[in-house]
């Protein structure tokens, strides 16, 4: 007698409800019999040990989980960490569960709606062209520091099909020196005459830690502004975008181009920049009336990072999209790719790899030098 097979294929939680229809599910029932079968784990930051048991108890109740420091038991810790996992249902239920619950049991509720609400929204991610208008940058200082050159390649840069020019005036590589607002702005004020006279309709970003010059850059009609400080290097930046209700990119970096790479220590990477992203550099922004939606976050590839933490960064910028604000990656042609002496066109190839894995993590803006290359890829992953 024949031994029967059995055919066994692990699925993807994106593809469940195409899986689902494949099977004869009730079409009608699919979309929301999905969330039964899309498993998430959620780390939730410092609970009170009330609010810790009161969330572990409710997902055991409908059938999930919720890890915990093992002495909450004997209250030999004030506080604890906790990692909720379940199903989407599963998550939902403990919702409508804890919302009525003390201990500010509601708040945390209306986090969890907001995160499972938020989770949901895939889509590609916006180009970004790297305008650099400086002599000592480290992929290409000096190539477009003239008029002439910066303008010809902004054009090809629109041209290639960019959704939006970075322009900066500052290097900010690792042990470079300040460069002061008043020669910033003699180079990028010439070139956002131009934009406007050329209504050049692209949005335009202004790669700046200086207030000064983010003010004249958004006058000339710049829409964002991308501090790599995130408001730690200049105490006015919050107010002067937040008067101007332009979008900002807030970065996050440890310590100042000049000491940066010296020996950067974290106690845990992810969730340091996770608490610094969320609790401080984001939470400035809204203190000073910056809507939300206005902030765009960048963990800083490079920025007071090893190698190695980069590529951690890489591996799990998912995860920072929990904080509720769209994501951008800047690694193009970084010391990460470990190409010392290759050239620009042989980073370009290793750059779009690693961005393609961040395209798959879901980030919004992929801050790139070769636009042409990263355009089509984009293009390419519609199909994907």
């Amino acid at each position: 007698m024949s031994k029967f097979v059995f055919n066994i294929k692990k699925i993807n939680d994106d593809n469940i409800e195409q899986e689902l229809n494949n099977i004869g599910f009730d079409k009608t029932y699919i979309k929301k019999a999905k969330n039964k079968y899309k498993y998430i784990n959620l780390k939730i930051f410092a609970l009170t040990l009330p609010q810790a048991n009161i969330l572990k108890q409710t997902a055991l109740s409908v059938g999930a989980d919720c890890a915990v420091h093992r002495n909450i038991l004997t209250a030999e810790v004030y506080s604890t960490d906790c990692i909720l996992g379940g199903t989407y249902s599963q998550i939902k239920q403990i919702i409508q569960k804890i919302i009525y619950q003390p201990f500010s049991m509601g708040e945390l509720a209306n986090e969890l709606e907001n995160f499972l609400n938020s989770d949901n929204e895939k889509s590609l991610p916006k180009v970004v062209g790297i305008l650099n208008l400086t002599k000592n940058s480290f992929s290409d200082g000096g190539l477009y520091y003239n008029f002439e050159d910066a303008v010809r390649h902004l054009n090809e840069m629109i041209e290639e099909g960019a959704d939006m020019i970075d322009i900066g005036a500052e290097s900010t590589k690792p042990y470079s020196s300040a460069v002061s607002a008043d020669e910033q702005i003699s180079l990028i004020e010439p070139v956002l005459k131009y934009i406007n006279n050329r209504n050049v309709i692209v949005p335009i970003s202004i790669d700046t830690r200086l207030s000064e010059v983010a003010r004249v850059a958004i006058d000339l009609g710049a829409s964002v502004i991308n501090d790599v400080s995130g408001f730690d290097y200049d105490i006015k930046m919050p107010k002067i975008i937040a008067e101007s209700g332009v979008k900002v990119i807030l970065q996050h970096s440890q310590g100042t181009p000049e000491n940066m790479q010296k020996n950067p220590e974290y106690d845990n990477l992810i969730d340091d920049i996770f608490l610094n992203l969320k609790n401080v550099k984001l939470k400035r922004a809204l203190d000073s009336g910056i809507k939300k939606e206005n902030v765009i976050l960048d963990v800083g590839i490079g920025f007071g990072k090893t190698k190695k933490q980069n590529f951690e960064l890489l591996k799990y910028q998912d995860e920072f999209k929990s904080i509720g604000c769209e994501l951008m990656i800047g690694l193009s042609r970084k010391s990460l790719l470990d190409m010392a002496d290759s050239t620009n066109s042989e980073k370009d190839i290793f750059t779009i790899a690693l961005n393609t894995l961040a395209i798959e993590k879901n980030v919004d803006y992929l801050r790139v030098h070769n636009v042409k290359l990263h355009r089509q890829l984009v293009d390419l992953m519609k199909n994907y």
